[in-house]
Order: C-alpha cells, then sequence, then structure tokens
C-alpha cells in the first residue's frame, strides 16, 4: 500500500479535526483508496501545550523548514489561517515541490491567484475547499460536477456565528447584545468577534464563490460589507410582520456582462430555503443555465467538518499522486468570462425611519421619493403611545441603487421630514 506523507502546519482547533478525521476514518480512507495517509509532522510552535489531543509528541515540530525541507512530505496542509506567514509557507511548500491543501479563506481571498499561479508553475495542486462553508462541499460540486453550467447568481449564508446570533433574536427575542454572549458562551464567536459580526469573514468567503462561479477576481476590501450590529429586535419583528427574516447573506450577480454583489443583513422571504436555516448551520444557493436553483445546506464551522473538508482535499490529491497525474489546476480562481465589477447594482431595500408625528409628513416622504425614483412597494406606520410626538414608519421599496437611496433619506432628514434613519437592509428578490 504507498504511502503518502503529510506535513500539517498548525494543530488548532482545525488541526485537531483534521487529524481527528483521519484517525477515526482511517480503516474506511485505506479501504475507499488503497493508499496509508500518514501525519509525519506537525508545526507546533508551542508543543509543551496539552491540546487535548493525543498524537505522538515526535511529530512535532517548531521550524516550517523541517517540513517543507523534508523530501519525504508530498502534501503540505496550512492551519495556521491569517494573511501572513500563512500565505509565504503556502508559496514555500510549492516551490518546494509540495502540493498544497487550506482552509484558509483570508489568505485564498486576498493571495488564491498568485498561488495558483506559483503551483501552475511547479505542475502541483493547491486545494481550498474547507475555506467556504465548513464541511459543505460547495467548492468541489461547482468546478467538477456542475462545471458545465454558467452561473447567474449566488446567495449564502457564510458564517455561523452571525447567523447563530439572528436566529436567537428572532426566535427567542433576545437583544443583539444577549445574543452575541450566548453565541460567545456556546464557542460559536471568539472573544473578539468583529470579522464575523462585521461580516469580513463573509466577505472572504464571497470573494472565493465569486471567483469561481463568475472568473472574475473581486477583493474582499471591493465588495460592499455591512454586518449585523445595527439589526433590532424592531427591525427583526418588523420583518416578521411584513413575511421576512433577517439573515447575514453573501450575495453575487452576473447579469449583462457585469457582477454586482455585497454582503449585508438581508430580509429574505419566509418561503425561501435559506429563511430556515438556522443557528450555526451554513447555506449556498446557487442559480445554473442547466441544473437551475440547488441549495448547499451544512455545518459551516467546527472541527469535524472543516476537517473532513481538508481530508476530502488531501485524499483527492493523494489518489493523483498514486497515479502520477497530481498536476491539475482545479478549482480555477479566474478565468476569462468577459465581466466586469459594478458594485452593489440594484437592490430592494427596508427601510425604517422615524417621523414628525404631524399631518402632511408621509405626503412629504413618498414626494421626495418620488423625486428620486424611489418607489415604495408596501410601507407600514406603527401606532405608538398618544403623548408621543413621533412615529415609526417602515418602508420597503423598488430595487435601486444604494447611493440615490442614501441621498433621498439625507434629503429628508435635512428637511426635517425624517427625523432620523434607523435601519437600511436589503431585501432578497425571489
Amino acid at each position: 500500500m504507498k504511502k503518502i506523507k503529510i506535513g500539517m502546519l498548525g494543530i488548532g482547533n482545525i488541526g485537531q479535526g483534521t487529524y481527528r478525521t483521519l484517525e477515526m476514518s482511517r480503516a474506511r480512507i485505506e479501504e475507499a483508496t488503497g493508499l496509508n495517509l500518514e501525519i509525519t509532522k506537525i508545526l507546533n510552535r508551542h508543543p509543551e501545550r496539552d491540546r487535548g489531543i493525543d498524537i505522538p509528541r515526535e511529530k512535532y515540530v517548531t521550524d516550517i523548514h523541517e517540513i517543507i525541507d523534508d523530501p519525504e512530505i508530498d502534501i503540505v496542509v496550512e492551519l495556521i489561517g491569517g494573511i501572513e506567514p500563512a500565505t509565504t509557507f503556502m508559496a514555500d511548500a510549492l516551490r518546494a515541490g509540495k502540493h498544497v491543501v487550506t482552509a484558509n479563506k483570508a489568505a485564498i481571498a486576498a493571495n488564491g491567484e498568485l498561488l495558483q499561479k506559483i503551483a501552475h508553475e511547479n505542475h502541483l495542486m493547491l486545494r481550498f475547499e474547507a475555506s467556504v462553508a465548513g464541511g459543505i462541499p460547495i467548492l468541489n460540486a461547482v468546478t467538477t460536477a456542475l462545471i458545465s453550467n454558467e452561473f447567474s447568481e449566488v446567495q449564502g449564508i457564510l458564517n455561523g456565528t452571525t447567523n447563530y446570533i439572528l436566529t436567537k433574536m428572532t426566535e427567542n427575542r433576545q437583544a443583539y447584545a444577549d445574543a452575541l454572549r450566548d453565541a460567545q458562551a456556546k464557542g460559536f464567536a471568539e472573544t473578539d468577534p468583529t470579522a464575523d459580526v462585521e461580516g469580513i469573514d463573509a466577505a472572504n468567503k464571497l470573494s472565493i464563490l465569486i471567483s469561481l462561479l463568475f472568473g472574475i477576481g473581486v477583493a474582499p476590501d471591493q465588495i460592499p460589507t455591512r454586518g449585523i450590529t445595527t439589526v433590532t429586535s424592531e427591525d427583526i419583528s418588523f420583518a416578521r410582520e411584513f413575511g421576512y427574516r433577517i439573515k447575514l447573506l453573501g450575495s453575487a450577480r452576473a447579469k449583462d456582462g457585469e457582477v454586482t454583489c455585497n454582503v449585508e443583513p438581508s430580509l429574505v422571504p419566509e418561503d425561501h430555503p435559506l429563511a430556515n436555516v438556522n443557528n450555526e448551520f451554513n447555506a449556498v444557493y446557487v442559480t445554473g443555465n442547466a441544473v437551475d436553483k440547488l441549495m448547499f445546506y451544512g455545518r459551516g464551522a467546527g472541527p469535524l467538518p472543516t476537517g473532513s473538508a481538508v481530508m476530502g482535499d488531501i485524499i483527492s490529491i493523494a489518489r493523483k499522486i498514486e497515479k502520477n497525474a497530481a498536476y491539475d489546476l482545479l478549482p480555477h480562481l479566474r478565468y476569462d468570462a468577459g465581466l466586469s465589477f459594478a458594485g452593489e447594482g440594484k437592490n430592494p431595500y427596508y427601510i425604517r425611519v422615524t417621523a414628525p408625528d404631524h399631518p402632511g409628513v408621509l405626503g412629504q416622504i413618498t414626494s421626495t421619493f418620488g423625486v428620486y425614483g424611489v418607489g415604495i412597494r408596501t410601507m407600514m406606520q406603527r401606532a405608538v403611545a398618544s403623548h408621543s410626538d413621533t412615529v415609526p414608519l417602515i418602508f420597503i421599496v423598488y430595487a435601486i441603487e444604494k447611493n440615490i437611496l442614501s441621498t433621498a433619506l439625507d434629503v429628508l432628514v435635512g428637511n426635517g421630514s425624517v427625523l432620523r434613519v434607523d435601519n437600511v437592509l436589503r431585501v432578497l428578490d425571489f
């Protein structure tokens, strides 16, 4: 039985999940592949720490060159996270003749094209299935079984932390701060949750999906991104009255030669499949010209689900090594699809404002909306206490460019028709 030797960089949660997945499924893997996969070296800068996993200490190394310069290692698995030094480590491994597997969405979103170029120059394979949606095999699906499709749209719940928080705000009527504390207590949110709750993590993943689906490079910092920190219990309640649930979506569309995209809290119709994806689960909803609409659903994070995706990439490469065919470039991060990036594009929006409670205000608002081409699909005026001199108004408007809508709202605040704009959220068309 041919042995494939693996060097792993990092032994955090995902590293432990990968190691455990290999060991608990070893017999199944060997039976299915006829290969003996062995993690022979693990980069661990703090081998004295108790990781809660039984790994022979002789596997630990503290110098990256003990893995990269080892001629017996076939595959390097990068699981340390972050853009650097992870990108440098992967580039060095490829230049040293090692195939590379990673779960690092930040590094792939920032430097995936560079790494693929190095892989191509050295006739090696780079795989990163686990970088998007954890255990959900979305990247493999769209680059193999679905590769004959021309994709027009992707919508994704790409971050388990924010989905858990929004689920608790919806189902348990928790305030944002309480739902965040709950997520942190259960290990779904980091002590510093900024990357998750501000949409940064989802933007990294959406950037990778855009590259694979549409063949155009859109960097994460180019994607209009807004997190969930401004979503309130009032927004959750109003959305439900209109027949929607609020989810943090990463969205992209290809139409008329242009790609538009965003990451932001969105009102999703209750009968849409994404509306019922709850807690820490992720889902990716794609539209292809042959398969029409498909949804991929599962655990988007966690040591074992992500470790499963990492092992899938390892096995894919190992099988090709065994056949002397480990040199293909799939999945391609860019190809010439003739598309251009056009920012956020036009979307329908939910608008919640506080207005003075006196006659004529609604007429002033609708008149200003008309001047700027803001079409009202539906609106609601919530009853308030008799002593209040303000009233909440909620609108859902037809698709419009965000900057035009923002200008109209600024005018309304400036002329006193609106006292403040409480929130503006995208509405998912279905």
